[in-house]
């Protein structure tokens, strides 16, 4: 636990919230347990820690759903991608391979070609329905249907995606479309609003959620996933934080 201290003005006393900040404190821990109760807020942490805050900024971001499938834990975020707008550009005439179950892994396929000109599909077993088919042989999109078996690569570098009878594809990378999940529940037990994606919804003038003193940044909101936009909304939050302190104290309108 850190201290974060505050040299006192000798001419003027603190206000409520100079007092605050002198008494706060950061602490390395989870916050496992939040509710609201009246204008503030009670919280648990894993370690025992419990207290009280009157504004909750929740950055806790998701999780990518990884594919089961053996030999992708070392290629992943080397040649085996979640996001096609932060690493696509990189294989530009390469042969790459899209991974997804269904008409969602044909999606992906389809907005790889925007990128790359050698795109094969890999649904790992699942069915792509026939109009999808239809499209995916329209934009000279292979279609592998059958199990995969292993990805197989050298020093993080993919290689080959094997199957279960027929034989091996040679790729440069993969990228995969499994969704992600929140990585807290801590917006659904205050009970913040969702969208139809699982973001966090968010009032554009007050940057609050549907839960008055709650805010939101980085991949918690759902919007578009990326660090930039992130850190973009983390200072937004944090001038929203503000100045709703500042009109609590009576120091704006």
């Amino acid at each position: 636990m850190q201290v974060w201290p505050l040299k006192r003005s000798k001419e003027a006393s603190p206000s409520s919230f100079q007092r605050n900040i002198l008494q706060a404190k950061m602490c390395q821990t989870r916050v496992v347990d939040i509710v609201a109760a009246g204008d503030h807020f009670q919280f648990g942490c894993e370690d025992g820690l419990q207290g009280t805050a009157t504004k909750v900024l929740l950055a806790t971001g998701l999780v990518d759903e990884l594919p089961s499938l053996p030999g992708i834990e070392p290629l992943y975020g080397i040649s085996v991608h979640h996001c096609l707008y932060c690493d696509g550009f990189e294989y530009f005439g390469k042969p790459v391979a899209a991974y997804g179950k269904g008409d969602k892994g044909a999606a992906l396929a389809i907005m790889m070609k925007h990128w790359m000109s050698d795109v094969v599909l890999c649904s790992d077993g699942s069915e792509i329905n026939p109009e999808t088919a239809k499209t995916l042989a329209h934009h000279g999109i292979a279609l592998r249907s059958e199990r995969i078996t292993s990805l197989e690569g050298e020093d993080g570098h993919l290689q080959t995606i094997r199957f279960e009878k027929s034989p091996p594809l040679t790729r440069t990378a993969l990228f995969f479309a499994t969704g992600c999940r929140q990585a807290s529940d801590l917006s659904k037990r205050l009970g913040c609003a969702r969208d139809e994606k699982g973001g966090v919804v968010t009032d554009p003038l007050t940057e609050e959620t549907s839960v008055p003193g709650v805010y939101v940044a980085g991949d918690v909101s759902r919007d578009v996933l990326m660090v930039s936009i992130a850190i973009a909304e983390g200072a937004k939050a944090a001038v929203a934080i503000n100045k709703a302190f500042l009109r609590r104290d009576g120091l704006c309108d």
